[in-house]
């Protein structure tokens, strides 16, 4: 019973060593590493931008709100003077102070309620305390 046997050749000159290939794999994850970060940096210029002129728009728009406060503001005072016939204008303008002091103080009572609601992401807080002790095998 003859067994024929290949024989074992050593390596050639032209296979790659392994630390020829961990420098490969790790140049290779480098130049991908990088690569992905001018293309983040890329979206993120195009993303700054759009944000900025959106930005730009809602300031715009806020200050022709305001404007409209203030228009508004000086109608109601006039209506509640009504051509002479109703308040004083002095008292007029009084009154529509004190509306928007009112409405301030209601808005600011109910954004400190808010803002006491705050607390912390206390689910993630605990799961990323986990992430040690998962990678280390332990559960």
């Amino acid at each position: 019973m003859a067994t024929a046997t290949e024989p074992v050749h050593g390596p050639r000159d032209s296979d790659p060593t392994i630390g020829r290939l961990v420098a490969d794999a790790s140049r290779d994850i480098s130049t991908l590493v990088s690569k992905e970060i001018e293309l983040a940096k890329s979206e993120l210029k195009v993303s700054v931008k759009a944000g900025g002129i959106g930005i730009g728009l809602f300031a715009a728009a806020a200050f022709v709100a305001v404007l409209a406060i203030i228009m508004l503001s000086v109608s109601l005072a006039y209506f509640i003077h009504w051509n002479g016939s109703g308040l004083s204008l002095h008292w007029a303008f009084l009154i529509v102070f004190g509306l928007y002091v009112a409405v301030a103080g209601l808005l600011a009572f109910v954004g400190v309620k808010k803002v006491k609601q705050v607390k912390a992401p206390e689910k993630a807080i605990e799961q990323g305390r986990e992430i040690p002790r998962a990678l280390q095998g332990k559960h």
